[in-house]
Parts: C-alpha cells; sequence; structure tokens
C-alpha cells in the first residue's frame, strides 16, 4: 500500500516539476544593428548579427520594391559602411538575401537622414604659392571634399583639395595667380550628387 501511495504522490509531483522548468528561449533570426537616425551624407556603420552567408545589407526607401535599392553593400566579417543619401528624408535599412532579381528581405529597420550641413575654417588672406591651414567638417562621406576654386565656378569644379573622411584638417597650397578664391565643402552622396554645403571666401595676394 505504502508504495502505491509513492508511485501516485511522483505521478502528481513530476507534471508541475516539468512546467516549473524554463522553457528554451526560440532561437531570434538574422537581424543588425545600426543607428536610426544620422546626417544624410554621412557613412552609416551597421553590424550584422546571425545573417546567412552571402547577405547583402542595402538602403531603400520605404515604399521601393525588394528589387529596389539605393544603396547596396557586401559586408565583410559581419560589419558594412554604407554611403546614405543626401537628401533628407526617410529610409528603410534592409538585410537581403538571394539573387538580386528576386531578393529575399530577413530584416527592415527605419532610417532617418537629417538635413546635412558643413562647415569650413581657414584663413581669409594668403600669399600666392604658400601653404596655408583648412578645416573642414561636415557628412563626411565617402566622396565629400574641401576645395579651392574661383568663386564663379561650377560645382564639379577640381583644384587644390583633400577629403575630410581622410582627416578633417589639411595644408593646402594657394593658387600662383591672385584674386579671389572661394574654399568649399562639397558633398558627393547618392540621390543628391553634387551639392556645395559649405562656402568661405579666400583672398590670394
Amino acid at each position: 500500500m505504502i508504495a502505491r501511495r509513492s508511485l501516485l504522490l511522483a505521478a502528481m509531483i513530476a507534471p508541475a516539476e516539468l512546467a516549473a522548468q524554463p522553457r528554451p528561449a526560440p532561437q531570434a533570426g538574422p537581424s543588425l544593428s545600426a543607428s536610426r537616425s544620422v546626417m544624410a551624407g554621412s557613412v552609416l556603420s551597421v553590424s550584422l548579427l546571425r545573417a546567412p552567408a552571402g547577405a547583402r545589407v542595402a538602403i531603400a526607401r520605404r515604399d521601393d520594391p525588394a528589387t529596389a535599392a539605393i544603396v547596396v553593400v557586401e559586408p565583410m566579417a559581419g560589419k558594412a559602411a554604407l554611403p546614405t543619401p543626401g537628401v533628407a528624408g526617410v529610409y528603410e535599412l534592409r538585410l537581403a538575401t538571394g539573387r538580386s532579381d528576386a531578393p529575399d528581405i530577413l530584416f527592415r529597420q527605419p532610417l532617418t537622414t537629417t538635413e546635412p550641413s558643413a562647415t569650413l575654417s581657414a584663413p581669409e588672406r594668403v600669399r600666392r604659392g604658400a601653404s596655408f591651414p583648412v578645416r573642414g567638417i561636415g557628412p563626411n562621406g565617402v566622396q565629400d571634399r574641401v576645395v579651392l576654386v574661383s568663386p564663379d565656378a561650377p560645382s564639379e569644379a577640381m583644384g587644390p583639395v583633400f577629403f575630410p573622411i581622410e582627416n578633417v584638417e589639411a595644408v593646402l597650397e594657394a593658387p600662383d595667380r591672385a584674386g579671389a578664391y572661394e574654399l568649399r565643402y562639397v558633398m558627393d552622396a547618392p540621390v543628391s550628387g553634387l551639392r556645395v554645403l559649405a562656402r568661405r571666401p579666400l583672398a590670394v595676394e
């Protein structure tokens, strides 16, 4: 009789003990980690989480189909750096796999780009052929540049130049011809293309 009661008691306790045991958490799917708001035209750093081999990271407009994207980058070692659109707005960061003409979107995250701006610092006057310090800070995109040109030159004009993504400070050499010049911060980003964000007059004497 005692043995039978022990078996019944064990049968009653076992289900309760099983219910009290923690269940394993479901395994999360592929995702990514990145800032949700950046300056338009800047470089966005992205970390991939549990992404399958061959996955790609893209920036698209929210209503774009899966086959459309503004920027597509293949990550390396689980990380990617994407040039963001140079126009302020709301976009979508996507993690995708499969063929480019029929991608499978594994994860989506909203991305807001704010209005781009830049600042320039340099002497007001320099001597012909002299070296002078310049500082330029802006979106610091991959193709952004700080360049010295004539005031009426088009946006694509080139002259003494440096690229702020490499270093926001540099030493430029003034032209040999005296006159009025203009130091520019030129953004070159997806969607916006070339856009002068800041100008600073410089007199060469």
